[in-house]
């Protein structure tokens, strides 16, 4: 296999600076090479919505570091922009810098986009390469992919649990089943989702914050919980001071959901069948709100119900080397008639964190969009 441009990797490694900075926009690096490919000119990243994105970043740096870019290569992991939304049209920024050549991973899923980036590129006599780091980059913005081209986040369910498979004791105890060096990367995992979830059992159960505490981060993901009843305290932990947090329901009650709107909450009714929020609108309308990564740390009914609606794009688990016996599974729905109706998985990655182990399992082909 041919191994990638180096300065592609560079690219690709700064576009990984911009998770959980980003968002809702995609992590993109770029980095700009002198003509005969000997010198990095200027480098840069995505930063928050509505700032520079990595085109202009890198541009400021060759810029400030006293470097021409007439004639330079420009290697950025997504086609530049060509719209203008909060910021201009990086399209445009590279042709008037004198830009002689582009190398990008791929095409910009955005509608806003698609391909129109690369056309304005080529009409300004600018050479284009298209590619190199695709895969990579796509990985790596799997949740903006989703949302432009499914309309729904890409949904990420976290479960800690033992060997056994138990996330609880029959009474609901589950601190802490892992260690705290897999409590730490789940809130890395945290910090690059646009939204956490939760529902009202683990929420009342737990009072949690489902903020990042234990990864460096420069945002707070947004929260959600999916709550039928309205029946969220208004003095819970998940209201926390700057944070959106949405609360699903599939009731109405004036009183209540003034309560939680006076702390900050935005209260949508999503009634589906049986008294229940309708899920799969629900994904929809965080789509809507731009949540590209959406991290669901829920209790075994919610999981299940997820899971029974297909709406599980990938699973994070930690498994520690435990035993509990009788306890609260990862996700309860069932029970099947036959081994066909299965819910399949492949494995993705397994690794050691701290004494526990870690999976990420994807329902196969999910990413196919």
């Amino acid at each position: 296999m041919e191994s990638m441009d180096p300065f592609m990797q560079q690219a690709l490694a700064l576009a990984r600076l911009a998770v959980g900075l980003s968002e809702p926009n995609p992590r993109v690096g770029c980095v700009i090479v002198s003509s005969d490919g000997q010198r990095v000119l200027g480098e840069g990243h995505t930063q928050r919505a509505g700032e520079a994105h990595a085109e202009i970043m890198a541009l400021r740096d060759a810029q400030a570091k006293g470097h021409a870019v007439a004639g330079a290569t420009a290697y950025v992991t997504l086609e530049p922009c060509s719209h203008q939304g909060r910021t201009g049209p990086c399209c445009d920024a590279l042709a008037a810098a004198g830009i002689g050549k582009v190398v990008a991973a791929l095409p910009d899923p955005n509608p806003l986009v698609g391909g129109q980036g690369f056309a304005r590129l080529r009409a300004a006599g600018i050479d284009v390469v298209v590619g190199p780091g695709a895969a990579e980059s796509r990985e790596l913005n799997i949740g903006f992919f989703s949302r432009m081209v499914r309309g729904t986040p890409w949904l990420r369910m976290k479960v800690a649990a033992s060997l056994d498979g138990k996330t609880a004791l029959d009474n609901g105890a589950s601190q802490w089943i892992t260690s705290e060096q897999a409590r730490a990367d789940g809130h890395a995992w945290r910090a690059r989702a646009g939204a956490v979830l939760t529902g009202i059992g683990t929420l009342l159960e737990d009072n949690p914050r489902l903020d990042v505490r234990h990864a460096p981060t420069a945002r707070q993901p947004d929260a959600v919980v999916v709550d039928s009843r309205l029946e969220t305290p208004p003095d819970a932990n998940i209201f926390q001071p700057g944070r959106r947090l949405y609360i699903y329901s599939a009731v109405g009650d004036a009183q209540r959901q003034a309560a939680l709107e006076a702390r900050g909450a935005t209260v949508i009714a999503m009634p589906g069948p049986g008294g229940k929020v309708d899920l799969a609108a629900m994904l929809r309308d965080l789509a809507q709100r731009e949540v590209n990564e959406l991290h669901v740390e829920a209790g075994h009914k919610l999981n299940g119900s997820l899971i029974r609606e297909g709406l599980v794009d990938e699973m994070l688990v930690y498994l520690a080397p435990k035993l509990v016996g009788q306890g609260r599974e990862m996700a309860h729905f069932g029970p099947l008639a036959d081994l066909a109706q299965v819910v399949a998985f492949e494995f993705l990655s397994s690794r050691m964190t701290g004494p526990d182990l870690r999976l990420i399992a994807r329902i196969p082909g999910r990413d196919a969009f």
